[in-house]
């Protein structure tokens, strides 16, 4: 059997410790008031799915805000002063063109705004699962994330939060598709700029573990999808590198050892699907495993990861032995960066005990960023794990965001390596 290539596990609500998602692989791959805006529907009470089915022609101008209505109690943040969920236009990630519509929320922080308005940190989740369930604006974040939400609103941000491309809304999730990600956070931006008050085009991209890879693609594709975009730089934390994995060919389960980020790889499986309907469902994954392979169209991940270990999967009985190869063909270069040359600085949190998204592929990902010439600020958490260096990066991360915001320079790690902390 063909040896299973590691993939980064995306952030979710709960991990499995030292868990990494596998894509696999045989010999190469692979609240509240009103903001007061105009021509916007909104609502004083939760619509539940019928906020996201959008039934009249979707307008051709991407990061239009559609409809917006406040944000139920249970999924909001406790240091908002008003939050909102969101429906908008986005450009199809998939094609390139046309838009769609994408949804999302958005939180404003206490007290008055600053003159020309707060500052937006705009936030890219990580895993939640691909049915639209699961869409952060329809279901409570975990602590950890509001916790990390919170601390930016305290620190005078605005949030703006998108569910992703087809998540939550109609046509499929392309779960790690970094173009479908960048654009859908893009846009929810200049939705937010362009529909709701107080808020000022000064942004920064944040995100954990999948959402960390988000961030970092959204920096990539920003220059040229949205330019009218005023990116100041980039924080991410856990943040996985596809190209170095597959270079690298590493492997942390061994192929009769449980693997519960199988569940990652389901997910994965029906991004494939989406982009070659040709692929059936058995020419990636055996018998064993396809009921699971069912089960994720419509299970979230803590679900997902429960029943990947009751099923008893491992990549010995899950992962087809040609099936990388077909996965890899439908895939292409979706899941990687564009580029690895940002135009503004990077932040980059890194947990020294990181089993999700291991710590040396995020190393040399600083490493050839520097390379390409992109300004990175590395920052190595000693003994914390992925979960762990998010909040923990906050220490280091907001100076980073204030000095940006200040206009001033930031120290690079680039010729010194990461800064480190026991």
């Amino acid at each position: 059997m063909a040896h299973p290539l590691s993939f980064p596990a995306a952030c979710r609500k709960r991990h499995w410790t030292g868990a990494v998602a596998v894509i696999a692989a045989a010999g190469a791959l692979l609240s509240a008031c009103a903001t007061g805006s105009t021509g916007v529907e909104s609502a004083a009470v939760d619509h539940g799915p019928a906020f996201y089915r959008y039934d009249a022609a979707v307008p051709a101008q991407p990061g239009k805000l559609l409809r917006q209505e406040p944000l139920p109690a249970a999924f909001g943040l406790a240091s908002a002063s008003q939050e909102w969920r969101i429906l908008y236009t986005s450009t199809d990630g998939n094609t390139g063109h046309g838009q769609l519509v994408a949804s999302g929320a958005v939180f404003y922080p206490n007290g008055p705004a600053p003159q020309g308005g707060w500052p937006v940190i705009a936030w890219a989740h990580g895993t939640v699962g691909i049915a639209d369930r699961c869409a952060p604006s329809r279901t409570p974040r975990s602590a950890r994330d509001a916790r990390y939400l919170d601390a930016w609103l305290n620190q005078g941000f605005a949030v703006v939060a998108t569910d992703y491309q087809g998540l939550g809304t109609a046509g499929p999730h392309l779960y790690l598709d970094t173009r479908a990600e960048a654009y859908a956070v893009l846009d929810a931006v200049r939705a937010a700029l362009g529909g709701m008050k107080d808020l000022s085009n000064r942004v920064v991209l944040v995100g954990q573990s999948q959402g960390g890879g988000a961030a970092f693609a959204t920096a990539a594709f920003a220059p040229d999808y949205a330019p009218d975009v005023h990116v100041l730089g980039t924080v991410a934390t856990g943040t996985p590198y596809l190209q170095y994995i597959l270079r690298s060919g590493k492997s942390p389960f061994k192929p009769d050892q449980p693997n519960p980020t199988l569940a990652y790889n389901l997910y994965l499986g029906h991004t494939v699907q989406a982009l070659d309907p040709a692929v059936r469902p058995a020419q990636l994954y055996k018998a064993r495993a396809l009921p699971l392979y069912d089960r994720a169209a419509e299970s979230c991940v803590d679900e997902m990861e429960k029943d990947v270990v009751l099923g008893g999967l491992t990549n010995a009985n899950t992962l087809q032995p040609e099936g990388t190869k077909v996965m890899a063909h439908a895939l292409g270069a979706r899941i990687f960066y564009p580029t690895l040359k940002l135009a503004h600085p990077l932040f980059m949190g890194t947990g020294g005990k990181d089993k999700d998204v291991p710590t040396d592929g995020q190393l040399q990902l600083a490493k050839d960023a520097c390379a390409a010439g992109t300004l990175v600020q590395q920052h190595v958490y000693e003994s914390l794990d992925h979960s762990g260096t998010v909040n923990a990066s906050l220490a280091d991360s907001v100076p980073f965001v204030r000095q940006l915001l200040a206009g001033q320079a930031v120290a690079s790690t680039c010729a010194s390596g990461p800064q480190r902390t026991p």
